[in-house]
């Protein structure tokens, strides 16, 4: 079967891997779609990011959706030829972590297509893959290219547990990539009263736009955009930072109200904050990594079409073309999300 396999930067190539055996417990799955992600993108544009390198070649992707092709033993509810989603999140079930709820922070955890540990956790981008059937949620009537956006709208929807309710509140986002973008949908869905967002891009924020921002700044053109939030010590109940850069932090420290929560999501390395500013506030600061038990609460919301990602999910390429695809994902002057079709 064909994988998409990252050896360095730059450097993504086809593959052929072998099927693995299907066990007790677990399903093959016939790969239909797949999302490339920031992280994706980071191991195919600079080898990694932060401390977190390629070691080995890796298959890349997590963000996938199929068809169920054989049931292994001890397997029931599914049925050959359903679509279903994928969570990439499989904690030990052992460590103390699991064991109070937190699974995200599994002292074991093997997450799709990560190079944190070595050896690393091979990826999802493979034409076939055997998934543990606790890893399955239907999908239902919609599209696969939906169905494999469950795992982005998790981390967002996890990232919202973490702020709190934010009905009657008022929201600033910072940076509208994929996490970005949903976590304008999700805010919205969630009851916010108003929501901001800021980028650099002007086509990224025509579609902050579409999927429910009030009001967008573009901060190259606008550099003082946010200035008008600032008085009387702020305006924002809620911070979703979505670029992992210091500057967009920094600079929507002032348009928060005293007491206000930032979330952190962006992920680009170590940042310096202005942690006097933020102390003289009494700023919140959350941050949010990954997800497990939400991805089935969103599978349903999809599956539902209680949230539609639709607006998100701009091209999709053949597994042949995935070296185009990246390149084009890459590309925020006219992608949000890139899918890979198998």
């Amino acid at each position: 079967m064909k994988a998409i396999v990252a050896h360095a930067a730059k450097d993504l190539r086809i593959e052929d891997r072998d099927i693995p055996d299907l066990g007790a417990g677990q399903v093959l799955i016939k790969m239909a779609a797949g999302g490339i992600c920031g992280s994706d993108l980071h191991y195919y544009n600079h080898g990694g990011f932060g401390p977190i390198q390629l070691k080995e070649p890796m298959v890349l992707g997590h963000e996938v959706a199929g068809h169920i092709e054989a049931l292994g033993a001890g397997v029931d509810g599914f049925t050959q030829g359903e679509l279903v989603a994928i969570s990439p999140s499989r904690p030990c079930g052992n460590c103390k972590y699991c064991a109070q709820g937190t699974q995200n922070h599994c002292l074991n955890m093997r997450f799709y297509g990560s190079a944190m540990p070595f050896p690393h956790i091979q990826g999802a981008f493979q034409e076939n893959i055997v998934a543990d059937v606790s890893q399955c949620a239907k999908a239902g009537d919609i599209t696969a290219a939906e169905a494999a956006m469950a795992e982005p709208l998790s981390v967002v929807w996890h990232a919202v547990r973490q702020a709190g309710s934010l009905t009657g509140k008022r929201v600033l986002v910072t940076g509208c990539g994929p996490i970005g973008l949903l976590c304008v949908l999700v805010a919205r869905y969630a009851g916010a009263a108003e929501i901001v967002a800021t980028d650099l891009a002007e086509f990224t924020l025509s579609k902050a736009k579409d999927v429910g921002a009030d009001h967008t700044i573009n901060v190259v053109t606008e550099p003082d955009g946010l200035r008008k939030y600032d008085e009387d010590k702020g305006h924002f109940d809620v911070l979703f930072e979505c670029t992992g850069v210091a500057v967009a932090l920094a600079s929507a420290v002032p348009a928060l109200r005293p007491g206000a929560t930032i979330v952190q999501l962006g992920l680009g390395g170590d940042m310096t904050l202005p942690l006097q500013a933020m102390t003289a506030k009494e700023l919140v600061l959350k941050g949010s990594f990954r997800f497990h038990a939400e991805f089935f609460e969103v599978a349903e919301a999809l599956r539902n079409r209680r949230i539609d990602v639709r607006p998100l999910i701009t091209h999709s390429l053949p597994i042949d073309d995935a070296v185009k695809a990246f390149e084009l994902a890459s590309d925020r002057s006219q992608a949000i999300k890139v899918g890979i079709s198998f």
